[in-house]
């Protein structure tokens, strides 16, 4: 057994970012339907799907639990809250108050070409999870890209807000979209909005955040949460283990 300090510090960090990998898988599970509101799943369950054990993915729970996403029942495990319809309108309206003009001022402000190119494989990302059927991963990759645009003008306190605001929303219709080959094309305006912020086209740029905003309750939303057990089966989270974060 190694008992030096910094031995210890290591375990420290591997269990940290465990813990926030699987925090962000579930995270972008709950977002994007594949954790079915209602149901109530165990961290037992969940974690031999990942292939570690219960304790990061009872940690990463109890994040959640505290954004909102899931709630902890005792003897039991977590449920997935599910937000009302004019929530979720609310939602998107907040997004849409705050992103739009952000993306406008960004793209009138002028970005530095690497800022964008740095920006290029998420975009990508989102468009190849789509083609790939991965919802969790589009999530998530969707969710980095728009946080790290709007870091680009430099307020992280607005980037906390949009972060949370994601979080709390649900966008169903994903899976019947990508089933029908439909999602690429949504997934491919992460592109377009990167080329018109690129070329410093500010109208452009609003317009198209505006009709990807607008995506929340339309198209995203076309397909209702389906009626599920009371119990949830380890394989219905559709992904085998936490994806690696981005540096």
């Amino acid at each position: 057994m190694d008992d030096r300090p910094g031995s210890a510090l290591r375990t420290l960090e591997i269990r940290r970012n465990l813990r926030e990998e699987i925090t962000e898988t579930l995270r972008a599970a709950v977002i994007s339907g594949e954790l079915r509101p209602g149901v109530v799943h165990s961290a037992p369950q969940l974690a031999a799907q990942f292939g570690v054990s219960a304790t990061p993915v009872r940690e990463a729970m109890l994040d959640l639990a505290k954004e909102g996403l899931i709630e902890a029942l005792r003897y039991k495990g977590f449920r997935v809250t599910e937000p009302t319809g004019k929530d979720l309108d609310d939602l998107s309206e907040l997004r849409s108050l705050i992103e739009v003009p952000t993306v406008r001022r960004i793209a009138d402000a002028g970005v530095d070409p690497a800022a964008i190119e740095r920006l290029r494989p998420l975009a990508a990302e989102t468009e190849a999870a789509a083609a790939r059927q991965d919802l969790i991963a589009h999530v998530t990759a969707d969710m980095e890209f728009h946080l790290r645009l709007l870091a680009l003008a430099d307020n992280p306190h607005l980037v906390e807000t949009v972060r949370s605001l994601r979080a709390q929303s649900r966008i169903y219709g994903l899976r019947s979209l990508a089933e029908r080959g439909e999602l690429v094309a949504s997934a491919r305006e992460h592109t377009q909005l990167l080329d018109l912020v690129a070329a410093a086209d500010a109208p452009g740029a609003e317009r198209l955040m505006r009709r990807h905003i607008g995506h929340l309750r339309g198209i995203w939303a076309r397909a209702e949460p389906e009626s599920s057990p009371t119990r949830s089966n380890a394989g219905q989270l559709g992904t085998s283990a936490p994806r690696k974060r981005r540096r």
